[in-house]
C-alpha cells in the first residue's frame, strides 16, 4: 500500500503517523514547505487549497488520508479528490466533523461541502466524522475558566473525544476498503457545557461561580435540540473529559 496523508504534520497527524509506521506503512506526507525525509516517512510539497503539487503527490498512490483542515476545507477537498481521481486512487478517506450537515455554522457548512465534493468525485471513499477533540474544547473553555465568574452556555451539549482514539479509528479505516460514511467517532460521555466547565475548574483547583447563560439564534436552538450530537450508532471510544483535564 502506498498512502498519501494530508494534515500529517498537525495534532491528529502526530498520532496517526506512528500507527501507520507500526502497521508497516511508510506514508507520503503532504506539507506546504519542504521537509527532510525519514526512514519511516516521505515528505512532498503541495497545497490542498490551491492544488499546487497534488498531481505529483498522488502519483502512484493507492490510498489518500485527507486530514488537513482550516480555511477553504471545501475547496481543498475538491482539489484533493480531483487529483485522486486523475491518479486512479483506490480509496480516499476524508476526516469531517459530527453534525457537519446539521449545524448552521460556517465551519460545519464547509465540512458538509467537503463531504459532498468527495462523494461526488467518483473516487471510492470513506467519510469519518469525529466529535470535537478534547484539545479543541480545552482551548475554547480555557479562556472562560480564567474568569472570576464563569458563564456556561445553557443547554449546550458535547461529546468530546480523545484525539488518539480518533487516530486509531482513522488508521483502521484507511487500511481497509472504502465504506462510504461510517459511524461517527465520539467520546464516551455526553456532557453539558456546565459539566465540562466544572470538571475543568476542579482539575485546576478553582472554586468559582458558574452562571448559566442563554445562547440565542439558530445555533442555540440547534444545540438545545442536540442536533450537534452523533446518532445511536456512533463509536464511543477513548478516555473521558475528566481524565483528559486531570493530566493537562
Amino acid at each position: 500500500m502506498t498512502m498519501l496523508v494530508t494534515g500529517g504534520t498537525g495534532n491528529l497527524g502526530g498520532h496517526v503517523l506512528p500507527l501507520l509506521h507500526a502497521a508497516g506503512v511508510r506514508p507520503r506526507v503532504l506539507s506546504r514547505r519542504a521537509r527532510t525525509d525519514t526512514p519511516q516517512t516521505a515528505y512532498v510539497v503541495g497545497d490542498t487549497v490551491t492544488g499546487d503539487g497534488l498531481d505529483a503527490a498522488t502519483a502512484g498512490v493507492t490510498t489518500v488520508l485527507h486530514m488537513a483542515g482550516g480555511r477553504g476545507d471545501d475547496r481543498a477537498a475538491q482539489q484533493v479528490a480531483a487529483a485522486a481521481r486523475r491518479a486512479g486512487v483506490e480509496h480516499l478517506v476524508l476526516v469531517s466533523v459530527t453534525a457537519a450537515d446539521r449545524l448552521p455554522v460556517g465551519y460545519y457548512r464547509t465540512k458538509a461541502a467537503a463531504e459532498r465534493a468527495v462523494q461526488r468525485s467518483g473516487v471510492p471513499s470513506t467519510v469519518v466524522r469525529p466529535a470535537q477533540f478534547h484539545d479543541f474544547v480545552l482551548r475554547t473553555l480555557g479562556r472562560l475558566a480564567a474568569w472570576p465568574v464563569v458563564p456556561a452556555p445553557r443547554a449546550m451539549w458535547a461529546e468530546p473525544v480523545e484525539v488518539a482514539a480518533v487516530a486509531r479509528r482513522l488508521v483502521e479505516v484507511a487500511l481497509g476498503p472504502p465504506q462510504g460514511r461510517v459511524p461517527d467517532v465520539v467520546g464516551p460521555q455526553v456532557l453539558s457545557a456546565e459539566q465540562l466547565l466544572r470538571a475543568l475548574l476542579r482539575a485546576r483547583g478553582r472554586d468559582v461561580r458558574v452562571v448559566r447563560v442563554p445562547v440565542p439564534g439558530p445555533v442555540g436552538r440547534a444545540c438545545r435540540e442536540r442536533v450537534n450530537l452523533a446518532g445511536p450508532d456512533a463509536l464511543r471510544t477513548g478516555g473521558t473529559w475528566e481524565e483528559f483535564v486531570a493530566r493537562v
